[in-house]
């Protein structure tokens, strides 16, 4: 295809977005034949089949992923333009959309993005959060900008990455009031037959956690495997059990869950990663959490 019909583009997007050729006939007030004789001309020039039928719904392939990615940004730049001649400029800034590792601490995730929030060129941020392999999906098909993960990426379906080190920093052991007290004492020995809330092992902390306390001859009672880290913390507020999490956000850990800090596990860091398929990061959102990230984490 020598040029793009951004005409038959929006009459996909619109389709991939309503799930239906009917429902998106009926948003653009137009028939169902016109929509679908457009669509099936579109697939012709790209030479790719887009959409797909899963039982009563069209389904995106994964050709049809990365082109409704690229619609996405092409109309969001048209709704911005639109914006800005009817001086409203900086309506809804620039987009930057976050895949984030589902089993990294949402408190530090917010602070580690918060400056892209506050920087002078605001912008509208967009997050999804998944399985580090479904984001590297993603990003290699252009459906967010960079994921935050615990750990380096090595390969992506699409290609080459590029990891970013945002920085490190150390975790220590939580719990409620009542088990803070009775787990203090002789710390970090007392942690033999704790009650203890364990990330899953997939994660890089938990990889760390099972060999510091098989080094130590520490072995403390599993009380439940938890992905979610929020979910982890809603746990221990109630009395389940301690949780490991990251020194760098001790005071809202303590302040939003009521839990105190037990003490530091030494020797054992978080690392955290920016993951993109760009080596240069010219964003203005993605600048300003990567300075902040020093700030937070401490330079690698």
């Amino acid at each position: 295809m020598d040029r793009l019909n951004y005409q038959h583009l929006f009459y996909f997007w619109n389709v991939a977005r309503e799930g239906s050729v009917t429902r998106a006939s009926e948003k653009l007030r137009l028939a169902q034949p016109t929509i679908s004789g457009q669509l099936a001309v579109f697939e012709d020039a790209i030479g790719a089949q887009l959409l797909r039928k899963e039982g009563r719904k069209l389904a995106l392939t994964e050709k049809g992923r990365t082109v409704y990615n690229y619609a996405d940004e092409i109309f969001a730049l048209g709704r911005e333009l639109t914006n800005t001649l009817k001086g409203q400029a900086g309506a809804f800034g620039a987009r930057l959309s976050v895949g984030i590792a589902d089993a990294l601490p949402k408190l530090l995730v917010y602070r580690l993005i918060e400056p892209a929030l506050q920087c002078q060129e605001q912008a509208q941020v967009i997050c999804h959060e998944d399985k580090v392999e479904r984001l590297l999906a993603e990003l290699s098909l252009h459906g967010v900008d960079l994921v935050l993960a615990d750990a380096p990426a090595t390969t992506s379906p699409g290609g080459r990455v590029y990891n970013h080190l945002l920085g490190e920093c150390g975790v220590a052991v939580f719990g409620a009031p009542a088990l803070a007290d009775l787990y203090s004492e002789n710390f970090p020995q007392s942690l033999d037959g704790a009650p203890l809330l364990f990330p899953t092992p997939t994660t890089a902390l938990r990889r760390s956690l099972d060999l510091w306390f098989e080094a130590r001859r520490i072995c403390p009672a599993l009380r439940a495997e938890i992905e979610d880290s929020a979910l982890m913390k809603t746990f221990a507020a109630a009395g389940v059990g301690l949780f490991v999490a990251p020194v760098a956000v001790r005071d809202e850990i303590e302040k939003r869950y009521d839990v105190k800090q037990i003490g530091e596990l030494q020797g054992i860091t978080e690392r955290f990663y920016a993951i993109t398929v760009r080596r240069k990061l010219d964003h203005p959102a993605v600048t300003a959490i990567l300075a902040h990230a020093k700030d937070l984490l401490g330079a690698p």
